[in-house]
């Protein structure tokens, strides 16, 4: 689907996988100028095909999108493209609980750019591929390493939107943390180097007694989909839920500490290691995202 000169999208087709043509001097290449969604399509146990909450991507990257100074298709034309691609590679979702049809939703700058400008052209695409879940342990409790040198986000950047720029800064820090036999990598804010913001490509829950803490959403915490469904959810269950600024502190006092987003689904916190020390994140009760 390609944008037409009054920042409306043109109605997109399905083709065969393959490559693109893109300018090399495309805004997308030499400025940053995209965004990326992520979402999974899953079968259920009578083999029907769900998608989770598609809308709120839609809109996510319309958001994203105007931060970036670029149009984006509407919420309606996001929600067909999706369906319309599952639809078409509806063959190679994998079977129920054994994995998912990744998805990933792309808007990118393209046409001549050689100065810092809003690309004259937007491409938006769509293409799926079939994984298996993210974590190959399914449900057991990772362990993760907080990052002390290395941020994912600072203010008045584009650390709560799906910029496809926020994500090569980190890969440093999370190659690290694998080989030292982590999952994953766990960032504390740019200013203070205190407060909890998120992992990799996830959001962080700790749960005290009946309540459950997040970080507050700003300027670096991308309003994860998973994130909201779960603050729903734990309302209606009766849970106190706090969005505010979490000292890394908390997590040790914890009675569970989980993460979650498009890919991990939700995961709990078995470990964390902060400078040098390992901590074991002991289940005081009943552990919240495995009794609900």
């Amino acid at each position: 689907m390609k944008s037409c000169k009054d920042g409306s999208f043109s109605n997109g087709g399905l083709r065969q996988y393959g490559n693109i043509e893109i300018s090399p001097s495309a805004a997308v290449l030499n400025y940053g100028q995209g965004i990326i969604e992520n979402l999974k399509a899953y079968k259920n146990k009578n083999g029907s095909i769900i998608l989770f909450r598609v809308e709120e991507n839609g809109l996510r990257m319309r958001v994203g999108a105007d931060r970036m100074c670029m149009p984006a298709p509407t919420i309606e034309q996001f929600v067909e493209a999706v369906t319309s691609t599952v639809s078409a590679n509806e063959r190679w979702v994998p079977p129920s609980n054994k994995g998912f049809l990744h998805v990933q939703p792309l808007l990118m700058g393209n046409g001549p750019v050689l100065s810092l400008i809003p690309a004259p052209e937007f491409i938006f695409l769509i293409y799926v591929t079939p994984v298996r879940n993210y974590f190959e342990g399914g449900l057991k409790p990772i362990n993760v390493v907080v990052e002390n040198d290395i941020h994912r986000a600072t203010l008045g950047g584009v650390g709560n939107i799906k910029a496809i720029g926020n994500y090569a800064g980190i890969m440093k820090a999370q190659a690290k943390a694998k080989a030292n036999g982590f999952s994953d990598v766990l960032y504390l804010d740019s200013i203070h180097n205190r407060y909890l913001e998120e992992f990799s490509t996830a959001n962080v829950f700790i749960v005290k007694d009946n309540t459950i803490s997040t970080p507050v959403l700003g300027r670096t915490i991308l309003p994860g989909i998973t994130r909201k469904s779960i603050i729903e959810i734990a309302h209606r269950q009766g849970f106190k839920v706090e969005e505010r600024l979490v000292p890394v502190e908390e997590l040790f006092d914890a009675d569970e500490v989980f993460c979650c987003g498009n890919a991990v689904c939700v995961l709990p916190v078995g470990s964390i290691t902060l400078n040098g020390k390992r901590t074991t994140i002991e289940e005081k009760s009943v552990p919240l995202i495995r009794h609900h």
